[in-house]
């Protein structure tokens, strides 16, 4: 099983690039994030003619989530965090595989900047609920995959220029430190569990040819519960489609259960 996850910035401008990797590596799953479109005009069709089930939770021009799917899931929910704004930034779902139900759970959280304002404030409110729900959910399910933009650098080597980042709202060490409690709560980040060292960006900037010089940083991930681990082959980040022409800032990040 292929599960894959991507920030498309905005599902219908990217709709020929989406379809275009669906149709190359044929994940079984794709969580997207912000799709900046209410739920009425997303592209459901586009994606049934392709065997894809949607389950969505939209926004007008900001923000949302979508999960869609070749397998069949189960208690889809988009109430795991109280926002306070109103934002659509969580899908979650269950998904059945080798007689195992995994809780998938798709986020985009807040970007934060600038910080000591408001929004750094709702970004630290919104990872602490979040914090709260996979406690309770990891007391039901141990088997959990919570992928996303995080908007959270783990570490140095996860940013091109670390020392530009001190002061943001990606790298200020509380943000790092409720990462850090996730992964405390029994989730390992997939990504340095098979490639401790290896430079592994997720994201680069439309300006200053971030792309062509590789300016990037790892700010998209997956986590999983310690008992998926094992179960877990490997880990790609598909740079294939930030090529394209009128790319997502954002590349997709898979993962290949055994």
């Amino acid at each position: 099983m292929l599960i894959s996850s991507w920030n498309v910035n905005s599902v219908r401008a990217r709709i020929e690039n989406i379809k275009s990797y669906l149709l190359k590596y044929k994940p079984d799953i794709l969580m997207m994030q912000e799709i900046k479109t209410e739920d009425i005009n997303f592209p459901y069709d586009d994606f049934s003619s392709m065997d894809y089930e949607s389950y969505v939770f939209g926004q007008k021009s900001y923000n949302g989530v979508a999960i869609i799917s070749k397998l069949k899931l189960k208690k889809v929910r988009t109430d795991l965090i109280k926002d306070k704004l109103k934002q659509s930034r969580v899908i979650s779902a269950e998904v059945e595989y080798k007689k195992k139900i995994i809780q998938l759970i798709n986020i985009y959280t807040p970007n934060g900047n600038p910080v000591d304002t408001e929004k750094y404030d709702y970004k630290k409110s919104w990872m602490d609920q979040l914090i709260k729900q996979l406690k309770l959910l990891s007391k039901k399910n141990l088997n959990i995959i919570l992928a996303g933009d995080f908007n959270v650098i783990p570490s140095a080597e996860d940013v091109y220029n670390v020392k530009s980042f001190e002061d943001d709202a990606l790298y200020r060490l509380e943000i790092r430190k409720k990462f850090r409690e996730m992964l405390n709560l029994g989730l390992s980040d997939v990504y340095r569990h098979f490639n401790e060292t290896k430079e592994g960006y997720t994201y680069w900037d439309y300006m200053r040819g971030a792309w062509q010089k590789n300016n990037g940083m790892r700010i998209d991930h997956f986590l999983a519960s310690n008992s998926l681990i094992d179960q877990i082959k490997s880990i790609n980040i598909n740079k294939d489609p930030r090529g394209k022409e009128k790319p997502s800032d954002h590349t997709p990040i898979e993962i290949k259960l055994a």
